[in-house]
């Protein structure tokens, strides 16, 4: 799943080149066992993961709740990453 977003202030983190801001793609995909959040800049090519990504996942349901909360702390900002989520 794919949502469109405006990061906060200090955006979110990433593992290839550290915080991206602005307007953001936050995209969750799901193998089976753990969720992988990626973001990109609107409009861009290239997808960048999350810090601390993949998370644990073990149902659809921990999918969906995962992407909301990593939907909220990148509106959040601070250079937040998956190890921020609740």
């Amino acid at each position: 799943m794919t949502s469109g977003i405006t990061a906060g202030p200090g955006g979110v983190m990433t593992v290839e080149v550290g915080v991206i801001t602005g307007d953001l793609a936050l995209r969750t995909t799901w193998d089976g066992h753990q969720a992988l959040l990626d973001v990109q800049y609107d409009g861009a090519d290239e997808w960048y993961t999350v810090e601390a990504s993949p998370l644990p996942a073990p149902d659809v349901a921990s999918v969906l709740a995962i992407h909301e909360a990593m939907i909220q702390a990148v509106r959040h900002g601070g250079g937040t990453g998956a190890q921020d989520l609740p």
